[in-house]
């Protein structure tokens, strides 16, 4: 600028302000003071950016999410990239979308009830399938482990009675050889859930019933959710089942799926046998080995501890809200 440039036109070429330029000269020297990147990037190279979009593709990958896609690749003992690189990839692809019919859904919850372990909280509900003759309905009975999330039994009926709820829940108790003495089983509050037979059968088990809040439409979130997981499955028939026979085969089919071969979310991406036959412990183990093997290999991609692969602790049917206390709420406001 001494030999007659202009001061602007050299703060373009350096890609600066002019104002940064008078400011480094009132400083002394007017030498540049950039630094430069305080952090080294450590970005996938192009073989692996399209080796992630390769597995996203593949055929036994590509009607997952990155959340189903990442846990399966730890159990076959491979660390391709993480769930938000995953992410990232596919959306700067515009592959990015659900690849089921369902949008995640939010659930209300009923009244606090912990579980430790399986066989502890149970919740049941009763839901609708189409049949032959319109305005008429085959009901499927299903009751589910909160702990665990494994379906403890199933059964579709032609008709909707409390005798059928009664009868249900005494064979999931000798089916699985369960203590009832104890045990909470949650539902909402309809006829078939509060009926006469259905209360003295719980009585006479020493079971403690627990009914959703009056008022409150689909507050059992476990079993609503189990609910929409059954009706948005991509084989689930998008025409009426034509006998009450052809509805239990296709129950029972999803029952042995659901049970021994779905990645639960809520359960770390475990099935629901694994948990509730104590045998995650050893299988999120073996995932974070995976995970630390991988972050040895590559430690800059690692800003922060790897994947949690903890079994999950309590589970809680609507936990109630945390009270907060005076100290806090002011430091709030």
């Amino acid at each position: 600028m001494s030999r007659g440039a202009r001061q602007e036109q050299a703060a373009q070429i350096l890609g600066v302000t002019s104002r940064t330029i008078q400011r480094w000269r009132s400083r002394k020297g007017g030498y540049d003071r950039r630094n430069g990147p305080r952090t080294v990037a450590h970005q996938l190279s192009p073989t692996e950016r399209q080796q992630v979009l390769a597995v996203a593709n593949a055929p036994e990958y590509r009607d997952l999410s990155p959340r189903q896609i990442v846990p399966r690749l730890a159990d076959a003992g491979q660390y391709v990239a993480s769930e938000s690189t995953f992410y990232r990839i596919l959306r700067a692809e515009k592959q990015l979308a659900h690849r089921e019919r369902c949008r995640p859904a939010t659930h209300r919850r009923p009244k606090e009830k912990k579980a430790t372990g399986p066989c502890q909280v149970w919740s049941w509900d009763i839901t609708y399938l189409r049949s032959p003759v319109k305005g008429q309905y085959f009901y499927l009975y299903m009751i589910l482990d909160v702990w665990s999330r494994k379906i403890m039994a199933a059964r579709v009926f032609s008709h909707e009675r409390d005798q059928n709820s009664a009868w249900l829940f005494s064979e999931a108790i000798r089916c699985h050889a369960v203590d009832p003495l104890g045990l909470v089983l949650h539902s909402d509050n309809g006829s078939a859930m509060k009926g006469s037979t259905m209360l003295a059968t719980l009585q006479q088990l020493g079971v403690m019933p627990s009914f959703s809040r009056p008022g409150v439409s689909n507050d059992n979130p476990f079993s609503e959710s189990l609910f929409r997981t059954l009706k948005y499955r991509p084989e689930y028939p998008a025409q009426p089942f034509e006998s009450e026979q052809q509805a239990q085969q296709w129950v029972s089919h999803f029952v042995q799926w659901y049970n021994s071969r779905h990645l639960h979310s809520e359960i770390r991406f475990v099935t629901p046998d694994t948990r509730h036959y104590g045998q995650e412990k050893a299988l999120l183990n073996q995932r974070k080995e995976v995970y630390e093997s991988a972050r040895k290999k590559n430690p800059g991609r690692w800003s922060r501890q790897t994947r949690n692969w903890e079994p999950v602790g309590a589970v809680f049917l609507n936990p109630a809200p945390k009270k907060v206390s005076e100290g806090e709420a002011q430091e709030a406001a």
